[in-house]
This record gives structure tokens, sequence and C-alpha cells, in this order.
């Protein structure tokens, strides 16, 4: 839920989830058209259907629990290595590593003293060797604070780095020259209202209110007259599982 979310409009959601939803048993057996309209108003819907996709093969593989192993965790259909690591360290204090830009850039200055970043194999070697014993969930509670906080990527805050004096990239970050990001042209961003992520939007907030419509009232609904795209658009939220269709007529999916 929190990703690309702020967490004020997450907190109150996450407690109507958890009420609606208190095991993944539960949330297995909901209708997917019950889970897409209480995700609303989050946003970026087919999070919502990738975690009950994720709920019904725990139910199916797993005895109806969250795998507790990092190897299981990466069988969950979505979930690659962060996520998994993330999940085996903080819900099960398991002795595992991982990493986002954050941790990465993080490790790479306190061990390896320079800016460049490792690749995934360096990582794994990196991250493996710095983990200490028994302290993986205090470890990455503190790499990942550290990174979003002190370590940053532009003006790293080495005044007040709890880590300064065993960093080997310390005095000399403070010299590197930082990345300007400098365009060439005046930077000109699509309007979010004409988007396709917009439309999809309208078209699965338009399903909550009133299931099903028919593509010509979805057109009306959305204002824009242009069947090639729609059909398209329609096409592309049914096979991210966000709606069934049955000839000329669109619904939530059962």
């Amino acid at each position: 839920m929190l990703q690309q979310t702020q967490v004020e409009r997450v907190l109150p959601k996450y407690e109507q989830w958890l009420a609606a939803f208190p095991s993944l048993g539960s949330l297995a057996k909901a209708s997917t058209a019950g889970v897409i309209r209480l995700w609303a108003p989050l946003g970026y819907n087919s999070r919502a259907v990738r975690l009950q996709a994720i709920a019904r093969q725990c139910v199916a593989d797993f005895g109806g629990r969250m795998p507790a192993t990092f190897d299981e965790l990466r069988q969950l259909k979505g979930v690659g290595r962060y996520t998994a690591g993330a999940i085996a360290c903080f819900a099960y204090e398991q002795p595992v590593t991982f990493w986002d830009t954050n941790v990465r850039r993080v490790l790479a200055r306190l061990f390896r003293g320079h800016e460049s970043q490792p690749s995934e194999a360096e990582m794994e070697d990196l991250a493996a060797e710095a983990l200490p014993d028994g302290q993986a969930y205090d470890w990455h509670q503190a790499l990942m604070d550290l990174g979003a906080t002190i370590c940053l990527a532009r003006n790293p805050r080495c005044d007040v780095c709890p880590a300064v004096d065993v960093c080997a990239a310390h005095p000399a970050i403070l010299l590197a020259p930082r990345m300007l990001y400098e365009r060439k042209a005046p930077y000109n961003p699509q309007p979010f209202e004409t988007t396709n992520r917009y439309f999809r939007g309208r078209v699965v907030d338009a399903l909550r209110r009133r299931s099903p419509l028919s593509v010509a009232e979805l057109a009306t609904h959305l204002g824009r007259d242009d069947s090639v795209w729609l059909e398209k658009l329609v096409a592309g939220l049914a096979r991210d599982g966000l709606l069934a269709r049955e000839g000329d007529r669109v619904s939530l999916p059962s």
C-alpha cells in the first residue's frame, strides 16, 4: 500500500483492509470485485489484484500461511529478491540480506569507499560479508534509515553520521563532484489527466459505482471518442485482472 502512496492516505485504508480481510484465507475467498472496491481510493489498483493473487497462492501451495523462508517467498508471483528478503528479515527475523538503492549506496560507501554502484553479484558478496551475526533485523533497519536520512546521494550529512569514523568513503566523499541533472530542453511532463494511467483509474472507478457497463457507456463516461484507444485500454485492464469483458459489456472481475 505504501508504494508511491503517502503514509497518511495508507493508514486508514490499512486498518479497513485488515478488518475486512483478517487472514490470507479471507482475502483469497473474497470476490475480486469486492477487493478492488475496498482498495479505493489508493490508486494503482493492480496492487490489490496482486495481493489477492498472492493470498490465493499461499492458500493453494502453503497451507494458507505466508511462506517463512526466503526461497519459498521468492516463489510467490510478483515477489522479487528485495521483498522476499524484507519479509524474511522483518517478519521472521531470519539472517538474510536485501537492499534497495539507498542500502546499496550506504554499503558501497562504508565498505568500498566509492560512489560506483556494485553489480548484483558484488552486492550479494558485500551484503553477506557485512551482515553482523544475529543482528539482521536491526542491521537492515539501520541501513535503510541511514540511507534515507543521512547518507544521501547528493548531499551526504557526514557531520551527523554515526558511522563516519569507520566509513571508507569519508572524507573524500565530501569533495567528490556531485552529479548534476541538467536538462538540455525544458521539461514539459504530460498532464496526468491525459495519461492512460489516469483513464485506467477512471474506468475502474466507474465500474466500482456500476457494473457492468457497455463499452459505449464507458466511452461516454470518459468523454473521449476514440474506439481504437478505448479497446486497447480495456484490453490492458482485462490483462491485468482489473475487469472482465463479455461481448460489449465490461465489469469488475468476479
